[in-house]
């Protein structure tokens, strides 16, 4: 059967692309291969701890070549939802990533929680806070917990670090409030990615995370390759409950590699 040619690449950030400030291996390189071989390129990403504009200086400067519109972030999607909802949140997330979110009306009452990546704020006063809002919900009120993303941990540069899901299910526990899910595995989050027009026949997903990379991709009927830079760890599963995705790579280069050898077949 011929191989279908990859058009777009939707490409995971951190753990796939970098660590923290460090490059991955070949990565750099890889991207520009990837496009002189005429294959187009859309960063997704859950990051949530800084703003799309920070994320973009900061992959400037470890030597990615890459313009700001190509990240679509869940951030962003997030903050799209807010405003379609005409909400007045509460938000748990870093100060950075507040400026890529729509401000706060101060004549309004909070009637929603918004929670992203944010170690700073995840105490037991900010937390208390956000289940008072939540908790205000009754037949003439309603009010919505959105997670920007429900991700279990993540690949920091001193190893693996929690991330923000413990905290969205614990909200929806006490209060029974259940979370809008915005970010990937989200089929809208991959979906609104797309450009207009695109074949997801024709499209790839590259990341770190089994589930909310590969298989999110996949279920829409998309490729789903993954790496083993970040959080994905293949030493905690065998040849029976390895992740079943397109492809298991050691590195972002390499499924460039597989990708540029797959178009010339």
């Amino acid at each position: 059967m011929a191989q279908q040619r990859v058009k777009l690449a939707l490409i995971d950030l951190s753990g796939t692309l970098h660590v923290d400030d460090q490059p991955t291996k070949g990565a750099v390189e890889a991207l520009k291969r990837l496009r002189q071989h005429g294959v187009q390129v859309k960063f997704v990403t859950n990051t949530t701890k800084e703003s799309v504009g920070s994320l973009f200086e900061r992959l400037r400067k470890i030597g990615f070549e890459l313009e700001r519109d190509e990240i679509y972030g869940s951030l962003g999607a997030a903050a799209e939802y807010v405003r379609k909802n005409k909400l007045n949140p509460y938000y748990l997330l870093t100060d950075d990533a507040r400026t890529d979110m729509p401000p706060n009306d101060p004549d309004r009452p909070l009637d929603s929680v918004v929670v992203g990546l944010a170690p700073g704020r995840f105490c037991y006063d900010h937390l208390n806070e956000a289940f008072r809002v939540l908790h205000q919900k009754s037949a003439k009120h309603e009010v919505q917990l959105v997670a920007v993303h429900e991700g279990r941990y993540y690949k920091a540069k001193d190893g693996i670090a929690l991330g923000p899901g413990c905290f969205v299910k614990g909200l929806e526990y006490s209060t029974g409030v259940p979370a809008v899910c915005i970010g990937k595995p989200n089929e809208y989050f991959f979906r609104s990615a797309l450009p207009d027009g695109t074949d997801v026949g024709d499209c790839v997903m590259i990341g770190d995370d089994p589930n909310d990379d590969c298989l999110g991709a996949m279920r829409i009927g998309m490729k789903g390759y993954l790496v083993e830079t970040g959080k994905y760890q293949p030493e905690m599963y065998n040849d029976d409950n390895r992740p079943a995705v397109s492809g298991i790579f050691p590195t972002f280069s390499d499924v460039v590699q597989h990708i540029i050898t797959s178009l010339h077949h």
